[in-house]
C-alpha cells in the first residue's frame, strides 16, 4: 500500500496562517516539513525590540569594521556575533548576503559617479564553508567592471585565522541614468 495523501486543504499550526497542502503531499512530508519549520523558529513571535524601523541594518553594520578604501576595492572585518548565526551556529546566510550587498555598494560607489544611483540587478553567492559563531572573517570588495551603465563587484569572505574561503560574491548593479548612446 501507499502513503496515505492528503486532500487539498489547510494544516495548521502554532504559526499564525494556514498552509494549503495539495493532493500529491503526503501527510508525513508535511509533519516532517512543519516540525523543521517549527524547530527553526518559525512559529515564534519577533520580540518588540526587535520589530523596530532598520533593527537588521544596524545589527549588520554593527558588526563590520572597515580596514581599506582604495578606487576599486574595499576591505573590511565582520565579526560573526552570536545575534548573526542560524540556528546551527554559523553565519546566517541572509547576514552574509546582506554585507555582501552593502559591500558590493561601498566599492561601486569608489567608481561611479556620485549623480549617478545604483541599482542592484543580481546578487549571487557561493556558500563554500560556515563561518563559525564568534569568527573574524576578512571581506574584500573589489571591482570586475564598471562602464558607462554596468559595474560588476566581486566579494569574498576569508576566515582571518586561516584565511579559508567561506563565501563568494558577485553583484552586478545598472548605474542610473543609464547613457545616451
Amino acid at each position: 500500500m501507499g502513503k496515505e495523501k492528503p486532500s487539498a486543504g489547510t494544516v495548521s499550526s502554532a504559526t499564525p496562517t494556514s498552509a494549503t497542502i495539495t493532493r500529491d503531499v503526503t501527510s508525513q512530508t508535511v509533519s516532517i516539513v512543519t516540525g523543521f519549520l517549527d524547530r527553526m523558529g518559525m512559529s515564534q513571535h519577533i520580540p518588540q525590540n526587535c520589530d523596530t524601523k532598520d533593527f537588521y541594518s544596524d545589527l549588520i553594520r554593527g558588526s563590520i569594521k572597515v580596514n581599506t578604501v582604495q578606487r576599486g576595492r574595499i576591505s573590511c572585518l565582520l565579526s560573526v556575533k552570536p545575534a548573526l548565526t542560524n540556528a546551527y551556529g554559523g553565519l546566517h546566510g541572509g547576514a552574509v548576503a546582506a554585507v555582501a550587498e552593502i559591500i558590493s555598494i561601498a566599492c561601486a560607489r569608489t567608481v561611479v559617479d556620485e549623480g549617478k544611483e545604483l541599482f542592484l540587478g543580481e546578487l549571487s553567492i557561493s556558500y563554500l564553508s560556515a563561518a563559525p559563531r564568534n569568527a573574524e572573517l576578512m571581506v574584500d570588495g573589489s571591482v570586475i567592471r564598471s562602464g558607462r551603465n554596468l559595474t560588476v563587484i566581486a566579494v569574498e569572505f576569508k576566515l582571518k585565522e586561516s584565511t579559508r574561503l567561506t563565501y563568494t560574491c558577485r553583484a552586478t548593479f545598472y548605474n542610473m541614468p543609464v547613457a545616451s548612446l
